[in-house]
This record gives structure tokens, sequence and C-alpha cells, in this order.
């Protein structure tokens, strides 16, 4: 399990100072991104290097509380499943200990210029695992 911390800002909101919808989406994104860097994987490196990127394939999303501006979330980020070419992770996004949000997001690996499935290499794997 992962763990990241942000703050609702007042441009993460809509005119009545509740998130908007599609910026739980972002912060889901910056949450993962941050998992990949805790555990050494540069995806800058591997787009690059590995001609190889994560892309998300398939989110759902349970829109179950409002966050507000000011809040404090905690966005949590678990492994559920990891296949050949794609990856299920578990996001919950968290005021305190209520539940805000809950989502299943498949991340698939690709070739950065074919833009085709890739086999997601096992030392990368192992570190999910």
């Amino acid at each position: 399990m992962f763990d990241w911390h942000v703050r609702v800002y007042f441009e993460d909101t809509d005119s009545g100072g509740v998130v908007y919808h599609s910026n739980y989406l972002k912060f889901m994104e910056r949450a993962r991104t941050e998992w990949l860097r805790s555990l050494s994987i540069d995806q800058s490196s591997l787009k690059k290097t590995d001609q190889m990127m994560f892309v998300v394939s398939k989110i759902d999303v349970n829109f179950l509380k409002p966050a507000r501006f000011n809040d404090e979330l905690v966005i949590k980020t678990k492994t559920i499943n990891i296949r050949n070419v794609s990856l299920w992770l578990e996001q919950k996004i968290y005021k305190k200990d209520s539940l805000l949000i809950s989502a299943k997001v498949e991340i698939a690996c690709i070739d950065a210029s074919l833009f085709k499935v890739k086999k997601i290499p096992l030392s990368i794997k192992k570190k999910w695992s």
C-alpha cells in the first residue's frame, strides 16, 4: 500500500467549493506517478531507453463523498492483480478516516512509439509484488 498526501486548492474546486470530478483523476494519476517513483521506476527513462510507457486503459470510479477547498487528502494505491501486459490497482481517496472516492484502475504497458501493448518486464513486476 502506498500513501500520497495532497491538499485541495481553490483551483481544484468548482464554484461551490467542491472538488471538480475530473480533479480526483488528476490526484490519482499523481499518486500513481509517486508510487512508481518510490519503487525507483523512472517513467522518463522507461520511455526514452526502453520505449515503454504505462497508460490507463480502464477506470471505474465511485464518487462517495465530496472533498472541499483546503481539505487534506490521502490517496492510497494498492496493487490488486499483475498480468503480462497490464496491472490492476485499487485507489482510494480519504479525508481523515472518511472514504471519499474508490476506484479500480487498469494500467497497460505499451510500446512508446507504436502504441501497442507490450509485456511488462519481470524486473518491474517484482517491484510491484
